[in-house]
């Protein structure tokens, strides 16, 4: 802790002074992690601190509710007050490639691809009452973001479709019947209307973060190979008063002010701030002629707000509002530290967090990771109800979930076991339950699984 703490004083933008609303709170970390066994079968799936006892649940190749198979590759979640006592999930499945719908075909939006949501009623305790799917035929269903009025937008990080080339898995677009690169609208009960809002933009989406104030959408874009940009969609009417989100809105990139073109992907100095401004995307849902390659579609929105100065930043995965400010992470965003060797894809670092106010404008770098051993390629995150921000790592060596307070501490909250057959396997999707009690999390990988982990949670930071 006190090696990070040094670090951190060294590169930290005076993490969350300014920009976050509300009085300090306590932080720092809960102590050495150490093997736990599973509550649900006795397995040591994941290193915690004293006190913490988890349970995995609903893992790929399980079965749901109506006896259909739970696919892989979970990833970004959200939890909603259930009925008596307990919590809803809705989970994202990152499955890439024209492999068929999960569920029930005749529902799905294409019925090709493998992709969509899964939505669970489960006790704190990771105990499943009741699943199923409820968005199927999407595609790399990657993050997204919970709506206030009880809803989960996911969104695909892709643009695959028969109207662009095949994309880096070799997998045959041909097969495909319709478009992707959309967010969709997924209702806490019930399934969604298989239906996209193309105004958001057709580009590798990640993260959504809602603005209750503005009714403004706010998107990252995890572009691998390329410039990513930081977006917001502003729906034609308040999504309050329509009850969700609706198609035919304004869609606009960040810029910084008086800095066109500005490379934030770079290493930042300390206490980086920017003001910033909002360039219109004037064709969000652009209509290819030809085929063109997956690398120039994936691009094609992007471009648009390049050529307006829009700011360029390194993989931008995860975001959650928290009072007033959307946090976001820059997954390879930064300088490359002595002794690191830079991650493949555009950016070379190992990972920014940034803070944007809505009700200002103003941009700052909450924090960059100083080396892969403090924090490697941060992904998903989320806040805690004292506002401590929880990251989960992509690392290429063991992964970590870490906790970032407002004091600028970052402390590793729990490991990874490796998965066996799979040394990809990452956490994702964490999100804490209705009161705090519990926090869910996923593994993505080919044999995904989603954890509850409950504890003392008051003796740190979170």
């Amino acid at each position: 802790m006190d090696r990070r703490r040094f670090l951190l004083g060294a590169l930290a933008a005076g993490p969350f002074a300014g920009l976050a609303a509300g009085p300090p709170r306590p932080g720092g970390g809960y102590g050495p992690l150490k093997p736990v066994k599973d509550a649900r079968d006795g397995m040591v799936r994941l290193f915690l601190p004293d006190g913490f006892r988890y349970r995995s649940f609903n893992a790929a190749g399980e079965r749901f509710s109506d006896g259909s198979p739970v696919p892989g590759r979970h990833d970004g979640m959200a939890a909603f007050r259930g009925p008596r006592g307990s919590t809803i999930l809705v989970r994202n499945h990152e499955v890439n490639g024209p492999v068929g719908a999960f569920g029930d075909p005749e529902n799905a939006y294409d019925r090709a691809a493998g992709g969509g949501t899964a939505t669970l009623r489960v006790t704190r305790r990771g105990e499943v009452l009741s699943s199923g799917p409820s968005l199927t035929g999407t595609m790399m269903n990657c993050s997204g973001g919970p709506m206030p009025w009880g809803a989960w937008v996911t969104c695909e990080e892709t643009v695959n479709g028969p109207d662009v080339g095949n994309d880096f898995s070799g997998g045959d677009n041909s097969k495909l019947t319709r478009k992707h690169g959309y967010i969709f609208e997924v209702p806490v009960t019930g399934a969604a209307r298989p239906e996209p809002i193309r105004a958001a933009g057709r580009f590798a989406h990640e993260s959504a973060a809602f603005d209750q104030v503005s009714g403004a959408l706010y998107l990252t874009e995890d572009n691998f190979t390329f410039p990513s940009g930081f977006y917001r969609y502003l729906p034609p009417r308040h999504p309050w008063q329509a009850g969700r989100i609706l198609d035919g809105g304004r869609l606009q990139m960040l810029a910084v002010r008086e800095q066109d073109g500005k490379d934030l992907s770079a290493g930042q100095p300390r206490g980086a701030a920017y003001t910033t401004r909002w360039v219109d995307i004037d064709d969000p849902n652009p209509q290819f002629t030809g085929k063109p390659s997956n690398d120039e579609a994936v691009r094609a929105v992007g471009r648009q707000g390049l050529a307006k100065g829009a700011a360029i930043f390194s993989r931008l995965e995860g975001a959650v509002y928290h009072h007033g400010t959307v946090y976001f992470v820059s997954t390879q965003g930064g300088a490359t530290a002595t002794g690191d060797q830079p991650p493949s894809g555009f950016g070379k670092g190992r990972g920014q967090v940034w803070a944007y106010e809505t009700w200002s404008g103003r941009l700052g770098l909450v924090y960059e990771s100083p080396g892969a051993v403090v924090l490697d390629l941060p992904d998903n995150v989320t806040a805690s109800p004292r506002g401590t921000l929880v990251l989960c790592e992509d690392g290429g060596g063991d992964n970590f979930l870490r906790g970032l307070t407002w004091r600028g501490e970052i402390f590793d909250f729990c490991r990874l076991a490796p998965v066996p057959d799979d040394p990809g396997a990452e956490f994702a999707g964490s999100t804490f339950g209705p009161g705090g009690q519990t926090l869910y999390v996923n593994v993505q990988s080919s044999r995904g699984v989603s954890f509850a982990i409950w504890g003392p949670w008051q003796r740190g930071g979170f």
